[in-house]
């Protein structure tokens, strides 16, 4: 069986968990405070970050790697598909969100709300937060715009960029950052995802300190 190294509030592990469950796999979770660079998780990933995981003899580190390891390797539910075109789109919408919305908006977020509460010594930096929220809109705008051309946000069913995308939000949705009356078409398309088996998991985190807002569980907010 396969043993994931995560954090319950990483968006990067929260779309390996997905990825897992959307291709029928079986594994384990390991709880990580990968902001405490731990010797026994360095000696696992000495960039210290999440995710990590094990199959077997294998070890693989960062988001894109096991990606891309997932779909060759337990290919029978393939998330990045379609045509060449397609999956150009799929990857470019994926580096996206892991890249510029995370720079930009969750990893800020989680940094100054999440990481900041554990840290003895810090405390959250109101201008960044201010910031993360201001970019944030935008990019709401943008996925509005995506999705009332295509329905989805690549192509006419789900794919790896929408579930990249929506462990994002779901992050955002956690600390009660989503302007959801604002974005209706946002809030129909993550509720779908919500929806789905391999979701739903990830609604029942406990995460020490936090409590999500009521909204955050129900499948039809």
């Amino acid at each position: 069986m396969m043993t994931l190294y995560h954090f319950e509030l990483c968006p990067f592990s929260r779309q390996i968990r997905i990825a897992l469950a959307e291709k029928n796999l079986e594994f384990t979770l390991v709880s990580e405070k990968y902001w405490l660079r731990q010797e026994s998780f360095i000696s696992l990933n000495p960039a210290s970050r999440t995710p990590v995981l094990k199959d077997g003899k294998i070890t693989l580190i960062e988001f894109l790697p096991i990606l891309a390891y997932l779909d060759e390797e337990y290919n029978d539910v393939k998330l990045i598909d379609g045509t060449a075109q397609a999956k150009a789109e799929i990857r470019r919408m994926i580096m996206w969100f892991n890249y510029k919305f995370a720079t930009e908006v969750s990893l800020k977020l989680i940094e100054e709300k999440v990481i900041s509460f554990y840290s003895k010594n810090s405390s959250p930096r109101s201008e960044q937060i201010r910031q993360a929220k201001t970019a944030l809109y935008s990019h709401l705008d943008y996925i509005a715009q995506l999705l009332d051309k295509r329905g989805w946000l690549c192509t006419a069913t789900l794919s790896m960029a929408d579930i990249v995308a929506a462990s994002h939000i779901s992050i955002l949705d956690f600390l009660n950052d989503m302007p959801w009356s604002q974005y209706k078409i946002v809030a129909e398309w993550y509720s779908l995802i919500k929806s789905r088996p391999s979701f739903r998991p990830l609604l029942d985190d406990y995460v020490q300190g936090f409590t999500p807002p009521e909204h955050y569980m129900n499948l039809d907010f």
